[in-house]
């Protein structure tokens, strides 16, 4: 990533070498464009590569006539080189990159801009194809999975061990500061004395390494100091190791403050990079506990987020007896904290827009500097501090899996409200990048497995249906006591005092459809989806009658709709006529027709496909 700065702007042209390639012309106006896209766009990324790897295409293809390759000209047929080198291009990157296609845009956005400038031609065939749309495979992004769960809690234990063990450190350097003064009234080869020129700005690490001379002449303590792990001593390096541990002792290095973004990823669910780039005047502490102004560059949106105090317990992190009163997951706690340990670091920057991010970094030309935080600084990276303190996860090293990690937990908490997860962003962009998770998906397989077994169940559970030779069989209440009723049950069963219209019921206050106790609301509409309803032999016109019922709404609503009203009554209600002869049904269409049956339905069934 490039972003606009004088110096950068005066360096891309010479970046790009147009000398070193034969299509230097083709190079030059493609480097042009390239510096004033930056000046225009503030930030470009992959055209440098995109311009080397045309160019270097071009030679390939054209040999000596390259040299003679510009965008102004038909000849050499540049639209015919690109459009080959776009083909080509997927080749030199693995399977299913989305890189060929980033570098593909990349060289048609500068090609469209040189074409929009009336002073600079551009040939008719190169122009066309710039407008056109790329035929480079798009290729497929692989989502970040979120940490394990074992891998988020080691995180977490790791950040606050470093966390405490930073403010002791800070704590002892500035109280040895104290004891000390200007090394030209006390000693060179003194800590405290240099670590209180250094806290009071009386001395530099350039002069500290140029007063202590080579390392063989060091007192056993300051050699101790910069002794590596194993034992072993920096010889070559020990000034610069010593300055910058010196420094170390009184401010906040690189790798100390990458355990503050852990904690305040983990603690909100928010972007690391929003966090690392927070503000004194966006932090409002309150009664209950600390509001933040956030801001969203890539999308340039400024919002806030308030945070409770009240911890979310995590017992799990509690190791041993010094994390017993510390904070665990609460923003307002970490954020104090942080501005605890860079508040002498964040008043020597002077920065006036009040990172609280603030590192302090003794460079190669050994000057200290106080500067925001750069995660990504060399030999400083994430990897570079998990390594540090220990903590070993599976997967690849990138803090944004912490934040998935949040968005998981969010999830679990609202049982899978995507609008109260979504808090930050938009659903979509939830269902595009946080909802591929391991952990989701086996939420989602759950829920779809328990809702399936829900209505594999329902579906089941039907009516009990009863042949002729059955119905006659169980003529007498005992014999339908042994098929599960009550003596009460059998016996209104007999009188045709439990007769719903269309199917007899056992227990109408019993009703799955309804409230325990009230009498079903539901019926005679969903009786065939009802475990307590029992079909007898004498209801087969009444069953013909309601299948002509539900096959009318069959023609009358859509698929979908006559599913979701009718599908498990329509099925179960197939497989109850199915067991039928022939010979049952033309005598029940025989009674039909007489006039003698009918079949009372409530309005609602006769109006639900105009709703």
């Amino acid at each position: 990533m490039i972003r606009t700065s004088s110096a950068t702007r005066r360096n891309l042209t010479s970046r790009v070498h147009p000398d070193r390639y034969t299509c230097s012309q083709l190079a030059a106006e493609l480097a042009d464009e390239w510096v004033e896209y930056v000046e225009a766009a503030g930030t470009v990324q992959s055209y440098q590569q995109a311009i080397d790897s045309l160019c270097t295409s071009v030679d390939a293809q054209l040999g000596e006539d390259a040299s003679r390759a510009s965008l102004a000209r038909d000849q050499p047929d540049l639209a015919r080189v690109v459009a080959t080198w776009e083909r080509t291009l997927p080749s030199g990157f693995a399977p299913s990159s989305m890189r060929p296609a980033i570098l593909a845009g990349a060289i048609r956005v500068l090609i469209r801009r040189r074409a929009e400038h009336p002073q600079r031609p551009v040939a008719e065939r190169v122009a066309a194809l710039a407008k056109a749309g790329s035929g480079v495979p798009v290729g497929e992004y692989d989502e970040l999975d979120e940490f394990s769960r074992k891998d988020k809690q080691a995180l977490v234990r790791a950040a606050w061990a470093a966390v405490i063990a930073l403010e002791k450190r800070l704590d002892t350097g500035w109280r040895m500061a104290e004891q000390g003064r200007h090394p030209q009234d006390g000693s060179w080869m003194s800590v405290p004395d240099l670590l209180w020129g250094l806290a009071h700005d009386a001395i530099t690490p350039s002069q500290i390494s140029d007063a202590l001379g080579p390392p063989r002449g060091w007192t056993e303590g300051l050699r101790e100091c910069v002794r590596r792990p194993d034992g072993s001593f920096p010889a070559t390096t020990a000034r610069t190791v010593l300055t910058r541990w010196l420094v170390a002792q009184l401010w906040p290095n690189t790798l100390d403050l990458h355990a503050f973004r852990v904690l305040l990823v983990d603690a909100t669910a928010h972007p690391p990079e929003e966090m690392s780039k927070l503000t004194e005047g966006g932090v409002e502490f309150t009664p209950g506990g600390v509001r933040l102004t956030l801001v969203r560059r890539r999308a340039k949106r400024r919002y806030y987020r308030a945070f409770k105090n009240t911890s979310l317990e995590m017992a799990d992190v509690i190791e041993t007896e010094e994390f017993t009163d510390q904070p665990r997951r609460e923003p307002g706690a970490i954020v104090r904290r942080l501005m605890g340990v860079t508040e002498r670091a964040r008043l020597r920057a002077a920065d006036p827009e009040g990172n609280l991010f603030v590192r302090a970094v003794v460079d190669v030309d050994r000057e200290l500097k106080f500067c925001e935080w750069n995660p990504e600084a060399p030999l400083a990276r994430f990897s570079r501090w998990l390594e540090v303190h220990g903590v070993a996860v599976e997967g690849k090293v990138d803090i944004r899996r912490l934040r998935k990690s949040g968005k998981v937990e969010k999830v679990v908490a609202s049982r899978g409200h995507i609008h109260e997860v979504a808090d930050d962003h938009y659903e979509e962009t939830f269902k595009g990048h946080y909802a591929q998770g391991t952990t989701l998906r086996v939420i989602s397989a759950e829920v779809i497995n328990s809702a399936q077994e829900h209505w594999l169940s329902q579906a089941l559970e039907g009516p009990t249906v009863l042949s002729q030779e059955a119905a006659q069989a169980a003529e007498e209440s005992t014999q339908l006591q042994a098929l599960g009723l009550t003596a009460q049950e059998a016996d209104d069963l007999l009188q045709g005092e439990l007769d719903m219209g269309v199917t007899h019921c056992k227990n109408p206050y019993d009703s799955p459809f309804s409230p325990a106790g009230e009498l079903c609301a539901v019926a005679p509409l969903r009786c065939l989806e009802c475990g307590n309803a029992w079909v007898l032999p004498s209801q087969l016109p009444q069953l013909l009658l309601f299948s002509d019922h539900v096959e009318r709404m069959r023609q009358r609503l859509v698929p979908t709709r006559f599913t979701a009203l009718w599908g498990q009554s329509y099925v179960n209600l197939q497989a109850v006529l199915e067991d039928r002869t022939e010979q049952e049904i033309a005598l029940a269409r025989k009674h039909i027709a007489e006039g003698g049956v009918t079949l009372d339905l409530p309005l609602a069934a006769h109006v639900e496909f105009n709703a």
